[in-house]
């Protein structure tokens, strides 16, 4: 069985019973609490197993950590804000039908005087049991959430919180050697100012002597990450606001921080809506990660939306689903909750097929993923429907897509609605793609624009398509297909074509 083993070495089933009971590709919901030392946050999950949508996502900044280094207990005013939340959360839980809330506590629930006194009381008077687990676990979950989000993650995960920072290797879908520190924010508030430096480079070091350094991506896990990495986005006018696959490079991080310490932390803040609490922390841990980037030297930085919450999930999953691609779990379950014919997109994949030869697999999924979001937004009005399609796939919640593969497959779905992309609202995002990738999304966009209409049921049994190449498409129809390819048929399959720069072919 597995199960997250909690300070006092006893090993837990979060989720019991009604995780293992589920059907193998879908999930019912199931919510998860996250005590840490700064934020207090309630997610539940819903949807395809492999990549959960988050049905519901609350968080309050309680701050249970603030001040811990100095008087060895919780935050007075954090645990009555933090008990606030609890008691909200578990009436959330009853009425969703949630039970039992899966609730984990980390450092300053742990390592606080009062921790178990806080404990008893919120088992007592809202129901929830906290598990508090330690910090090598810590890291381990963390490490979890990241490989559901990227299957193929491969460096050192570091996630920080308010009073720890925990590091994680990952590599061939498994989580190896964990260590944990005391680098979070809040402590490092308790270190003199000209000491400060030395004190972070020496527990790096430390850090660095049991991990090793030889790790070329870092995955950064935490609001204070995210809260630099939206930063840069704004120092660098990037043009996309997800944070989740966001990658900076070490020079980027360097500019980013010397930038925030050019700035007003309250003007910062303003412009990009961080919160007043978390931007506090922003300068310190700016110098944790500009310490990080000197002691292990990495050629880029990730930025994970997933974590602790993500990676009890992720413990629970069979081997079997963990190998399952996460976009094309989520791309299927789309399909079947919001197309007008579920299961038609895998017949227009391959419909499709021979018109791309030789696509390489990170281009396949993609093309897959596509076909089977094609028909997802019917509902949305037919002038909007095309920027809807783009907007939607953008922003979507979808793990296993870099930013560049969201453009391209939200370009391909606006094509999939319209011929052409000019005066686009969505423009200044195509440039996150090359010349090549943008006619590449246009042709698969105009080619399930064709092969979409041009079935009731299935396509192969109106046509067949073969690819010349450099020459033509040749489109070989059936006695369906001869009665089914009216003008507007037409005019999509010859705007293929000249996408394509061949000629078509009717036979």
């Amino acid at each position: 069985m597995n199960g997250v083993r909690t300070t006092s070495g006893r090993m837990i089933d979060p989720f019991g019973p009604k995780f293992r009971k589920l059907p193998k590709r879908a999930l019912s919901r199931l919510g998860v609490v996250d005590v840490g030392s700064n934020s207090i946050r309630l997610v539940v999950f819903d949807g395809a197993a492999r990549s959960p949508a988050y049905f519901y996502n609350e968080k309050v900044m309680a701050g249970l950590g603030q001040d811990m280094a100095r008087t060895g207990k919780l935050n007075p005013k954090g645990i009555e804000r933090g008990f606030s939340a609890l008691v909200r959360f578990a009436a959330l839980a009853r009425a969703m039908k949630i039970e039992p809330l899966t609730c984990v506590a980390t450092a300053a629930v742990r390592e606080a005087e009062d921790g178990p006194e806080f404990q008893r009381r919120v088992e007592k008077e809202t129901g929830l049991k906290l598990h508090v687990i330690d910090g090598e676990e810590e890291a381990r979950l963390s490490a979890q959430g990241v490989l559901l989000g990227w299957p193929d993650a491969r460096g050192l995960v570091c996630d920080i919180g308010g009073n720890s920072m925990e590091l994680a290797e990952v590599a061939d879908g498994k989580v190896g050697r964990r260590v944990t520190s005391q680098l979070g924010p809040f402590r490092l508030q308790q270190i003199p100012p000209e000491q400060l430096a030395d004190h972070i480079a020496g527990v790096l070091r430390g850090l660095a002597d049991q991990i090793g350094t030889d790790h070329d991506r870092i995955y950064l896990v935490g609001g204070s990450w995210r809260a630099i990495a939206r930063l840069d986005m704004e120092r660098s006018a990037y043009p996309m606001t997800v944070l989740h696959e966001y990658r900076m490079t070490p020079e980027a991080v360097g500019k980013t921080v010397d930038w925030i310490g050019q700035h007003d932390l309250n003007a910062l803040r303003a412009t990009v809506g961080i919160s007043a609490s978390r931007i506090e922390l922003v300068p310190l841990a700016a110098q944790v990660l500009s310490q990080m980037i000197e002691v292990f030297g990495p050629a880029e930085l990730a930025v994970s939306s997933y974590g602790i919450r993500e990676g009890l999930l992720y413990e629970h999953m069979s081997t079997t689903l963990r190998k399952r691609d996460p976009l094309l779990e989520a791309a299927r379950f789309t399909e079947k909750q919001m197309a007008r014919l579920p299961g038609f997109g895998k017949k227009l994949y391959q419909f499709l097929l021979p018109l791309f030869p030789d696509l390489p697999p990170e281009r396949d999924r993609l093309m897959r993923a596509a076909c089977l979001l094609h028909d997802t937004a019917w509902r949305a009005h037919p002038d909007y429907r095309a920027e809807a399609c783009f907007d939607n796939v953008t922003r979507a919640n979808m793990a296993a897509l870099s930013h560049s593969e969201r453009i391209y497959l939200g370009l391909a779905l606006l094509h999939r609605y319209r011929n052409s992309r000019a005066q686009s609202q969505m423009a200044p995002l195509f440039a996150l793609l090359d010349e090549a990738q943008i006619l590449e999304a246009e042709i698969l966009g105009k080619a399930m624009r064709f092969g979409a209409m041009f079935a009731t049921d299935d396509p192969s049994d109106a046509a067949s398509l073969k690819l010349i190449p450099g020459e033509a498409v040749e489109l070989r129809l059936t006695a369906t297909g001869r009665n089914l390819m009216g003008e507007v048929a037409l005019s999509r399959f010859q705007s293929l074509c000249k996408s394509m720069g061949v000629e078509g072919v009717l036979r």
